[in-house]
């Protein structure tokens, strides 16, 4: 088969596919090269970080399958993949574990200043008790978006003492008595800003999750509260957040994702010293993306023997 492949993926799948298949790679292309590629091409596989725009994928006549090595859609129009009859499925699973172990690390590391005593030690400082921190335990973590990963999240906060709390999408997360099993209080998200000492987001960005958490919600989260996000860049208003943490409203802020993403970006949160940023790698556990990589190659050997569905469980179905 005729692979294009647009993001960087596990490199042992990369090499299985080119000792078995025509393989293209053009690891973070922009639009305009992978629209001259993509011509010819059956299968495009893609990550986070790098555009799917309408034209590329109207330039793939021969395009059948679309995989995506993760979970989040914003980097591609599902309506378009639609309406070209396209295939398109995604790999969900592998990555939660890794991203909520990402989420737990963050808030340990914001909650006990750890990068930043990293940092003042590196310029030769010891300022011992300015950088004490606060527990984590006993304290009310609040997940908005408690699915596949916020759920895993919340259940190991809970057994690290913590009180956990969460809102859903009703039409694609969890139900509340799944949430309640795993130690999760389901709440409405105005009551779950108040109540939180900690938010962590874990929701798509979509109409309805770009800026949702803006200067009103943050000033809804207690005084002295800290957020964290691995969801997607544009769920949180960064210049809104500079403002609450520069105010000491909100203590600190934790970032694996942000509004501009790429090489030379540098975030308006970079220089306030209570934030934590990360370039989007919560995902990028070395076992979770062999997982991702070895279930690429499933989808691959069972769509070129006509058998795709076999292997595509329903969450993984788009279009």
């Amino acid at each position: 088969m005729k692979i294009l492949i647009a993001s960087h993926i596990d490199p042992e799948t990369v090499e299985v596919l080119k000792r078995h298949h025509d393989v293209i790679t053009a690891f973070g292309a922009e639009v305009e090269e992978l629209t001259q590629l993509v011509p010819g091409r059956e299968v495009m596989i893609f990550r986070s970080g790098v555009s799917i725009a309408p034209q590329v994928l109207e330039n793939g006549a021969d395009l059948k399958l679309l995989i995506r090595a993760g979970s989040g859609l914003d980097n591609i129009d599902v309506d378009v993949v639609r309406d070209l009859g396209l295939r398109m499925v995604r790999i969900p699973r592998p990555s939660a574990q890794a991203v909520a172990e990402f989420a737990l690390g963050m808030i340990l590391d914001v909650s006990r200043n750890i990068s930043l005593a990293d940092r003042l030690l590196r310029e030769g400082r010891w300022p011992k008790p300015e950088l004490a921190g606060t527990l984590i335990a006993d304290k009310t973590l609040g997940i908005v978006g408690a699915g596949n990963i916020g759920s895993r999240l919340g259940e190991m906060a809970a057994n690290l003492g913590m009180r956990v709390i969460g809102c859903v999408n009703p039409r694609h997360e969890p139900p509340v008595e799944t949430l309640h099993a795993l130690g999760i209080e389901y709440v409405g998200f105005q009551d779950l800003l108040r109540q939180s000492d900690i938010v962590s987001l874990h929701t798509p960005l979509t109409d309805l999750t770009r800026g949702m958490i803006g200067a009103a919600e943050l000033q809804m989260m207690p005084a002295g509260s800290i957020l964290v996000t691995t969801a997607r860049g544009g769920v949180v208003d960064e210049a809104a957040l500079l403002d609450a943490l520069e105010s000491g409203h909100i203590a600190g802020a934790a970032l694996d994702v942000h509004e501009q993403e790429g090489e030379g970006v540098l975030s308006p949160l970079a220089a306030h010293p209570n934030t934590v940023l990360t370039p989007h790698i919560a995902a990028m556990a070395v076992e979770s993306q062999h997982q991702i990589g070895t279930r690429i190659l499933e989808f691959v050997e069972a769509f070129e023997r006509n058998e795709l569905d076999s292997v595509v469980v329903p969450i993984e179905h788009v279009a």
